[in-house]
């Protein structure tokens, strides 16, 4: 049987030369070499959206690879897709390295330079686990291996346009059609979620940060069950102390959650720190928040290109959602998307805040009253992102599970919500 192998690798050299020796192993199916990190998640996504046995046997990855780092790569090819077995290409054939790569999930570590026989055997022995995996799943083992829940990254422009929310109220409509969600408050040092919630929990984002191997009784110990239904992990009481989440303890959290809720919604605040940016691009959903007004566009404008300069985000990849919106301003959603150079959300939110300020004070955001013209707008969005499946049945409905909100779509775009676009 052959091996099909998918190298990533950031190097043009390294990938010449890594291909020039895949191509002479015997029984080898070597694809292309893929660039980056964000390109090879995509390439195994896809592939295990059709099928277990698309996916290829080996995965070897480089380690200049980027933008994300190596370990933390392979950790998540690993988390997401463990039937497919990763091989670290590294100089650094260290003991410490080796450890710290088997930590992480990989198969095997092959030194550079390369050379065909060690190269040989580590994909061999990569190969042959796979094979005994895949044998396994097909007996009946019910083991995670596909491309993992929805995470949904909210931002905002500023402080003040809506980004909190609209990030608690995308999570409750995704719960509330029957999804497991989480929602995580990584505005790290001044995270409202927990106040909109009415929750007081001792616990925080924080207690995860210095864990390397976030087990699902580690990460349930962290996360506090509310009322409504959903799972919130929280930014801690001390904001000096979000200091502590990482970049990489944020890409070990995100990854975690996604392996065990349908839907992450993650409230990013307007502040930008290196676990929030983590999380913005390991999102399969960006949306930044800004309402219609000069300086809220300009700050929408400035992080779109301050995303795009780090590598964290391309302009075209974010959705920018209105807030706020009423016809009579003079910034429309249009002009929006030629500033920005985003998409633009097909639903924009009224601005109706007096309906929001008793659910607001009161911290009761989740009893907020169906008749919202703000919420069905909110939970319009939530249809038109895909974080919510219909109930068999109420298709025509126009209900929810649990709520008498409407369901996907609204009915007029400056009033009540958008235009329901699906993208």
């Amino acid at each position: 049987m052959s091996t099909r192998i998918l190298p990533a690798v950031g190097d043009a050299d390294a990938a010449r030369s890594i291909t020039t020796l895949l191509s002479q192993l015997p029984d080898a199916e070597p694809a292309g070499p893929l660039g980056d990190s964000t390109a090879l998640l995509d390439t195994l996504a896809r592939l295990a959206a059709e099928s277990l046995d698309e996916l290829p046997e080996v995965v070897l990855v480089h380690e200049r690879i980027g933008p994300v780092p190596a370990l933390e790569l392979i950790r998540e090819v690993a988390l997401r897709f463990p039937a497919v077995g990763v091989v670290l290409v590294t100089a650094d054939a260290s003991p410490g390295l080796y450890s710290a790569a088997m930590d992480s999930g990989a198969r095997g570590l092959v030194g550079l330079p390369l050379s065909y026989e060690e190269l040989a055997q580590r994909v061999q022995a990569a190969a042959g686990w796979s094979v005994g995996v895949r044998r396994h799943l097909g007996a009946g083992a019910e083991v995670f291996t596909g491309p993992g829940g929805t995470v949904v990254t909210v931002s905002g422009a500023k402080g003040g346009v809506g980004a909190t929310v609209t990030a608690v109220q995308l999570a409750l409509a995704a719960q509330a059609s029957g999804h497991t969600v989480a929602l995580v408050d990584m505005d790290l040092q001044s995270g409202d979620i927990a106040s909109f919630l009415d929750v007081q929990f001792r616990r925080s984002i924080v207690d995860l940060a210095a864990i390397s191997d976030i087990s699902p009784r580690v990460l349930s110990d962290a996360v506090f069950s509310h009322t409504s239904g959903l799972a919130l992990l929280l930014a801690p009481g001390e904001g000096e102390r979000g200091e502590e989440v990482s970049d990489r303890s944020a890409r070990q959290i995100v990854s975690a959650l996604r392996s065990r809720y349908e839907v992450v919604v993650i409230d990013g605040g307007s502040q930008m720190n290196g676990a929030n940016a983590a999380a913005i691009e390991m999102a399969d959903i960006a949306l930044l928040v800004t309402t219609p007004d000069v300086v809220a566009v300009r700050g929408a404008k400035r992080i779109v290109r301050m995303w795009d300069r780090l590598q964290i985000r391309k302009a075209e990849e974010t959705t920018t959602l209105v807030n706020r919106y009423n016809r009579n301003t003079e910034i429309q959603p249009p002009l929006i998307q030629k500033i920005t150079g985003t998409r633009i959300a097909g639903t924009a939110i009224p601005a109706n805040f007096k309906e929001l300020q008793g659910a607001v004070d009161a911290g009761r955001m989740h009893e907020l009253d169906a008749r919202s013209v703000v919420k069905q707008a909110l939970w319009a969005l939530a249809g038109e992102l895909g974080l919510v499946k219909v109930p068999a049945g109420a298709e025509g409905s126009g209900k929810y599970k649990n709520d008498r909100g409407s369901i996907g779509r609204s009915r007029r775009r400056g009033d009540s919500a958008g235009r329901g676009k699906t993208d």
